[in-house]
């Protein structure tokens, strides 16, 4: 079958970016080979969600050591993309039909992380961070192929009649925003979002509809904050792209500032750091009110600097990490709201973050690296078209 692949014969790390075609074998069942496999399907997927993660690996910024020590493990020179994914059951093992109840023909996203269920974590109900997770598409293959095996436990069944494809193929990113949004109470709060990209975006929406009363946006890309003005902010701020020689930690006190004059002088009830910045974080921090709470989402490598850990601790602020999304909670809250008839989620997704589909839906077999590079630059969210 055909897939979208890091090949290390054929793309070194060091000297290239993007993904490659490659001719792979089919996923198979064979229960009586593998009894693990009783437990599994096969998907067709009909849409693909390509990620920040999966543009980290297109030009080589993050999880290297993850996709290659996983390669190793199984013997193997290729590690198939992506994790967000829209599909349709074509094969399901005896026990992924007889006790999950699956069967042919059935519309699943999926969880991207695949969780043990047997580590302390996943027992008492913290299977997102679970101690021996594997994440598809990074350590182990993803959904940009024809096909893709997945177990049973990790899949979420999605009515299409309800919420259209295209919108169903991001749940999985979806629920990152739920996860920042539901980790503090926001009716009738401020909050301000340092980083307005794909999951920021989306955070604007699932906070509204959470009942945040005033979203300020902070974003150095004036096209970002455009978007999301048409979502619903309130407030946008521009700030100076760092340049990249430019270590500083420091906040930007103009910027806190500014937010806390909008917030009768004292700060945001709650901030969300979603640009993965050491001086956005601080800023963050500066620009939220005495007793206020931090959502920490943003990734980068390298350690941190916090520029006053003293105000932290003598203001009582909070400091949030929110990764990944609660199994499953967090997609029961997220399907309830695009299935809700009360706010127009799904509509403005689809407008605004993907275009209505114009130049973000691409054909799958009609993939070209050159351009395709150009596009993902170009749109917050891409998604393919089987």
């Amino acid at each position: 079958m055909k897939a979208l692949t890091l090949d290390i014969t054929r793309q070194d790390w060091e000297q290239t970016t993007g993904m490659a075609f490659s001719e792979v074998e089919n996923p198979e069942l064979n229960e009586t080979k593998y009894l693990e496999d009783a437990s599994k399907v096969i998907i067709k997927p009909r849409y693909a969600g390509f990620c920040g993660s999966d543009k980290s690996i297109w030009f080589r910024h993050a999880f290297k050591d993850m996709i290659f020590n996983s390669m190793e493990s199984e013997n193997q020179s290729h590690r198939i993309c992506g994790h967000e994914l829209l599909g349709e059951i074509v094969e399901v093992g005896s026990i992924a039909e007889n006790i999950y109840r699956y069967k042919v023909g059935d519309m699943v996203s999926a969880e991207s992380h695949i969780f043990c269920g047997r580590c302390h974590q996943c027992k008492i109900g913290d299977a997102h961070v679970c101690s021996d997770h594997k994440i598809i598409g990074i350590s182990t293959d993803g959904c940009f192929a024809e096909f893709i095996k997945l177990p049973a436990r990790e899949l979420w069944k999605t009515d299409i009649d309800l919420i259209r494809p295209e919108v169903a193929v991001i749940q999985e990113p979806l629920g990152n925003a739920v996860h920042a949004c539901s980790r503090i109470d926001l009716r009738g709060k401020t909050l301000a979002i340092f980083g307005c990209g794909t999951i920021g975006l989306l955070s604007i929406l699932v906070a509204r509809a959470m009942g945040a009363a005033v979203i300020i946006g902070v974003d150095p890309n004036p096209e970002n904050l455009k978007l999301a003005k048409a979502l619903g902010l309130d407030l946008p701020i521009q700030v100076d792209r760092p340049k990249k020689q430019d270590d500083s930690y420091e906040p930007d006190l103009e910027i806190a500032q500014v937010i806390r004059e909008k917030c009768y002088e004292e700060g945001v009830d709650v901030a969300m750091e979603m640009a993965g910045s050491n001086q956005a974080l601080n800023t963050a921090i500066a620009s939220t009110r005495a007793g206020g709470d931090i959502i920490l989402f943003g990734l980068s490598t390298g350690d941190y600097t916090l520029s006053n850990f003293q105000e932290i601790i003598m203001n009582g602020k909070s400091l949030h990490s929110v990764v990944g999304r609660r199994v499953f909670q967090t997609w029961y809250i997220l399907s309830n709201l695009l299935k809700s008839k009360g706010h127009t989620m799904q509509e403005k997704i689809f407008e605004v973050v993907l275009n209505k589909g114009e130049g973000t839906v691409i054909p799958f077999q009609s993939f070209e690296q050159s351009t395709f590079e150009k596009t993902i630059q170009i749109y917050p969210k891409v998604i393919f078209k089987f």
